[in-house]
């Protein structure tokens, strides 16, 4: 959970996923919409991987990368959770 918190505390990596939200983009269609290299994109891209956020397929002689919704509702769930919205205060209502 802690990488995943750490992949999405960075504001490139937010956008990269607001993007990946729409379906799969291939990483250089990506990297299109960003003014840095492409070292630094795929160093991103390589962080949101490992946090499960995102996974890669390989599309001919590019790499498409598309959100794991999984990842993101289990953030989503941890945060309701914490915040006191979450499943655990329906359990704690019907005590």
């Amino acid at each position: 959970m802690n990488s995943l918190f750490k992949a999405l505390s960075h504001p490139v990596r937010r956008r990269i996923i607001a993007m990946l939200r729409k379906g799969p983009l291939a990483s250089g269609d990506i990297a299109a919409a960003f003014d840095m290299s492409w070292p630094t994109i795929t160093g991103h891209l390589n962080a949101l991987k490992e946090a499960g956020l995102v996974s890669p397929e390989r599309d001919g002689q590019s790499i498409r990368y598309r959100l794991e919704i999984s990842a993101v509702e289990e953030a989503l769930a941890f945060l309701m959770d914490l915040s006191g919205t979450g499943a655990a205060k329906e359990e704690d209502r019907h005590d």
